[in-house]
């Protein structure tokens, strides 16, 4: 394992167990609203973790603000009783990027929480696909994505299924150049190296929902 990976996997798992620490203090209620419980995650990050800054913005959802992909900006909900929440953020840890997204369920609604064993489930197998490609575009893999979800019997909502992560600020490219997402319009290879060498590492991310149900379920982290 290179340095850069070593460093990203640490990161993620500095991600994880905050994300543990949120489930297991119970942050996750009914009757506290998405930005309550933002809040408190910051807090947690900080105070427990030493972690004071995030890559991009703050995601905390729930009920039917989970169909929202990351660009949607919902009005601000109360998580209520039997509810689906979505949690995706991005820390910095030491100085790189971590990029972590969960799904957890309040109650025993089956349907939802079939959604969060489908949505893991489902990353896993585009993993496993992407470990036996040799060549392959984000259109491709983006395509591929869509199928998985009505494999699964969802839709998939989001408007990329992943994106690189890297020493904070990671790679950019131009504002239209699509070549580092997985984006039905990126049609580079997502395998290659960047222009120094050096392997690209890339965060999957699996957005399936049910529109009629008005329910969603997102599940991200390091693909490689």
């Amino acid at each position: 394992m290179n340095e850069a990976k070593q460093k990203l996997a640490l990161a993620e798992q500095k991600a994880k167990e905050l994300f543990d620490a949120v489930e297991e203090r119970g942050l996750i209620a009914p009757g506290k609203s998405e930005s309550e419980l933002t809040e408190e995650i910051v807090e947690l990050a900080k105070n427990e973790f030493g972690i004071e800054n995030f890559w991009h913005k703050k995601i905390v959802r729930a009920g039917v603000n989970t169909l929202q992909s990351y660009s949607g900006n919902p009005p601000d909900r109360v998580i209520q009783k039997d509810d689906i929440v979505i949690l995706d953020f991005g820390p910095i840890y030491d100085g790189w990027e971590a990029d972590l997204g969960r799904t957890y369920v309040i109650g025993s609604d089956p349907l939802k929480l079939k959604l969060k064993k489908d949505i893991e489930a489902a990353w896993h197998e585009a993993k496993a696909w992407h470990a036996g490609e040799n060549s392959l575009t984000g259109a491709e893999y983006f395509s591929y994505l869509t199928g998985l979800a009505k494999k699964y019997g969802w839709e998939y909502a989001g408007e990329i299924g992943g994106h690189i992560v890297g020493h904070f600020p990671h790679e950019q490219l131009g504002p239209d150049d699509l070549g580092l997402d997985i984006h039905p319009d990126n049609h580079s290879d997502i395998l290659q190296a960047d222009k120094q060498g050096n392997n690209r590492h890339w965060i999957l991310e699996i957005h399936f929902v049910d529109r009629v149900k008005k329910i969603g379920g997102f599940f991200e982290q390091l693909l490689n």
